[in-house]
């Protein structure tokens, strides 16, 4: 039986909408180093385009996991009718440009619950992609932050920021602090308080709300983008989820990558070897800067992570709490490169923003949380 017409019309959709439904382009064929994973400049050309929805922990590399995963999504996909990707409940305010430019990595999204709990100004939750600082996308933050604006007590954002491929560092921080300026100049036009706000990021987006977190009494790392620098870029309290903390010892516990290399995602936010400027490294090390105003953060981080060691969080906490920082370390036990989907560390990001930016009085535990660990197909 010939298929149908609607049939071939399906099939033709669904390739170009999976990077993995082609069988002369296999996951291992596209795989030129066979170290497991994919990084978008593997894939074909007329491919990348899905690169970031494939790549769902955001860390710049798609895993054989990711891949069958993407591959069944897309499946369903075309099984199912096409349904709206923001919530009923959630008003979306996207590419809001906050550094006077028309550069479409330079905007924001905000998100808003359209049943607020109370009318006052609620607190603001950021989120920041990760992606290596080489890929990623703002698109990827109203998934993040859903939940907390969905309860109707807190607005949410997401950060668009220029990538290494565009900007060397530290244009990525400027592009992090001029977000956050433009957030808290505008907050009384989109009613939030200019006095709560948290960031949160994974990966390379943990580096950076590391960075908001401990850098904000370092005039160097201000930049001068857009209309408001006499406002602050401090923020209230810090998400970081498994986010390099100190680039020159990456490579000082096992893991899948040579962050010393030329073409290391380290490497290429500096514009040089790292190796070559230590400097530059020191600046860019979230741990360089810690000091005893720093706001309270909460770490995430896998004990198993193989691109970033679970060491570059330990010695991270420990500086913070050495300074007089309120930091609370979850270790995941087991745990890689974020995709931890565990209830427990769901309710602790929870009780964390609500811990200091409600101000109730939660607390935090700092139990080790152990997930299944990955099958290895």
């Amino acid at each position: 039986m010939k298929p149908s017409i609607l049939v071939l019309l399906l099939m033709q959709l669904l390739i170009p909408a999976s990077l993995f439904a082609q069988r002369k382009l296999p996951f291992d064929a596209w795989d030129k180093n066979g170290d497991g994973q994919l990084t978008k400049e593997e894939l074909p050309p007329n491919v990348r385009q899905n690169f970031e929805k494939a790549d769902a922990n955001n860390d710049g590399m798609i895993s054989r996991k990711e891949d069958s995963a993407f591959r069944r999504r897309a499946v369903q996909r075309s099984n199912a009718p096409r349904q709206s990707r923001t919530p009923a409940n959630i008003e979306v305010k996207s590419d809001l440009a906050y550094a006077g430019t028309d550069n479409p990595r330079q905007k924001l999204d905000l998100f808003f619950a359209k049943k607020r709990a109370i009318e006052k100004p609620l607190p603001l939750v950021v989120f920041i992609h990760g992606g290596g600082w080489q890929n990623g996308d703002k698109r990827s933050g109203l998934h993040r932050v859903a939940a907390f604006v969905e309860s109707g007590e807190f607005v949410g954002a997401s950060i668009g920021y220029r990538l290494s491929s565009e900007a060397i560092w530290p244009a990525q921080i400027h592009d992090c602090k001029a977000a956050i300026r433009w957030l808290r100049a505008h907050a009384v036009e989109f009613g939030f308080d200019p006095d709560r706000i948290a960031v949160m990021g994974s990966s390379a987006g943990g580096h950076l709300v590391a960075m908001l977190g401990t850098s904000g009494d370092v005039k160097k790392l201000e930049g001068d983008l857009g209309k408001h620098q006499d406002v602050s870029s401090r923020v209230n309290c810090v998400i970081d989820e498994f986010g390099p903390t100190n680039f020159l010892t990456m490579n000082d516990f096992p893991g899948k990558m040579d962050h010393l290399a030329k073409d290391s995602p380290e490497s290429k936010l500096l514009g040089r070897q790292i190796t070559e400027v230590p400097e530059l490294v020191r600046e860019a090390s979230p741990i360089t800067h810690v000091t005893k105003d720093d706001p309270p953060i909460l770490i995430i981080h896998g004990t198993k992570d193989p691109l970033v060691p679970y060491q570059q969080s330990v010695t991270f906490a420990e500086a913070l709490r050495k300074a007089g920082v309120t930091v609370t370390l979850q270790k995941i036990e087991n745990g890689e490169h974020g995709g931890f989907k565990n209830e427990e560390v769901n309710g602790r990001t929870q009780a964390f923003l609500q811990k200091y930016l409600l101000g109730r009085d939660i607390k935090i535990s700092s139990e080790p949380v152990i997930v299944e660990p990955r099958r290895r197909r």
